[in-house]
């Protein structure tokens, strides 16, 4: 184990943001496990604990399903932050079983692989049609112009959400996501509570409407799924509904944009996949692995647990560095370098274990589709301005990426 004093791992650093990798080759060359004050958190690096970690029973995304805050050693959130942790501690994502466990087989019943193959032709038309504004107005910000509405708009037509409501989805799923930062500020906290309730009240409505009269979304299909005489109720229904939302589109939005964004920086490979489309599968892969949308992953260690010689107390926090298991040369050939051809590719980023993306079939199908239709019809697309990254650094992406038609 080794301390954070020296290291060059710092979330705030602009610099840092931009190009964590050194940083993580760093913490991979320490060790398995180092304690981070700053955050008072555990980072793991390498990509065999993360892959292990992810399915190991002694963490969990929440520990309230065995201990109170104080027994736990935590203290409970602000009262005036209840919405969002209402809103947030409902979904599969930060459940353990056997609520997760049971939650997921009754939202499995809705979402099922059937349900996303359906969606492919809208999806394919939405992506091509984007895409030929795109390149009628010779160039745009692919980031406002095809990335973000893209998802947005699919999860938005698989939940039913009505075309009035669907122009609030982004902003409120960005204020959600801001408290999954590190040590978010109350004015981020703000946000998210605002968010929350807001988002909250539109899907209760929805729910309501769609009690009455049923449709064919998937919000009906929550309604309807049951287990014997077990059902979601209205708040995991609305829980999972934002958690489809959020976890859905920042992905695929980010990967998008960075996935882009590499391709103009690697040229050759760009060449390659515009001379074999047939790559394109192969380059989703790759590129979730070269430069990964969520960089890191947090669990509560409910009991101790040893990670390379150092025990990890119970109440501790252990994050899982996504970015730097995705770039182990231990796993990854030559992982600093871009490979649309790679074989062997086991990158985490769409999670492990339980809390395996359950829409990660959606993202590959929007990602995949995205990228063709600009592979086909804006074979000369080009890089118009340098882009700016966010300031995040758990959900990482770009500001927005300029690009031309030449």
């Amino acid at each position: 184990m080794a301390g954070s004093s020296d290291l060059a791992f710092d979330p705030w650093d602009p610099a840092f943001v931009a190009d964590p990798y050194p940083a993580y080759a760093e913490l991979r060359a320490r060790g398995r496990v180092i304690r981070y004050e700053r955050t008072d958190q555990w980072l793991v690096p390498q990509h065999a604990d993360v892959a292990a970690l992810l399915r190991d029973r002694r963490l969990g995304r929440t520990y309230q399903h065995r201990f109170s805050h104080e027994e736990f050693g935590r203290t409970a959130p602000p009262p005036e932050h209840e919405p969002f942790h209402t809103l947030n501690d409902h979904g599969m994502l930060d459940l353990e079983p056997p609520d997760h466990t049971r939650i997921r087989r009754l939202v499995s019943k809705a979402f099922t692989p059937r349900t996303v193959e359906r969606l492919k032709p809208y999806v394919d038309g939405l992506a091509g049609d984007l895409v030929a504004a795109l390149v009628r107005d010779g160039g745009g910000d692919l980031l406002t112009d095809v990335a973000e509405p893209l998802p947005v708009a699919v999860i938005a037509e698989m939940l039913g959400i009505p075309e009035e409501d669907r122009a609030q989805l982004r902003p409120w799923s960005a204020d959600i996501c801001g408290m999954y930062e590190l040590n978010p500020s109350e004015e981020t906290a703000a946000r998210a509570v605002r968010a929350s309730v807001e988002f909250s009240d539109c899907l209760r409505e929805l729910i309501a409407a769609r009690r009455k009269e049923p449709g064919e979304d998937l919000i009906s299909g929550l309604i309807a799924a049951h287990d014997e005489d077990d059902r979601l109720t209205e708040q995991e229904m609305i829980s999972t509904a934002v958690l489809l939302l959020n976890a859905g589109h920042e992905a695929t939005v980010n990967a998008t944009v960075n996935g882009w964004w590499a391709l103009f920086r690697n040229p050759a490979q760009l060449a390659a996949l515009r001379a074999d489309h047939g790559l394109v599968p192969a380059a989703i892969e790759e590129l979730m692995r070269y430069d990964t949308p969520l960089q890191l992953f947090e669990r509560w260690v409910l009991d101790d647990i040893e990670i390379g010689g150092t025990t990890v107390p119970r109440g501790s926090e252990i994050a899982m560095l996504f970015g730097s298991a995705n770039h182990d040369p231990a796993v990854f050939a030559d992982p600093g370098r871009l490979d649309l051809t790679r074989e062997d590719n086991p990158h985490i980023s769409f999670s492990a274990g339980i809390h395996y993306c359950i829409g990660a079939p959606l993202a590959r199908i929007e990602l995949a589709a995205s990228m063709t239709a600009l592979l086909k019809q804006a074979p000369t697309l080009a890089l118009a301005a340098e882009p700016v990254r966010k300031p995040n650094f758990v959900i990482r992406g770009l500001e927005g990426l300029r690009v031309e038609v030449r």
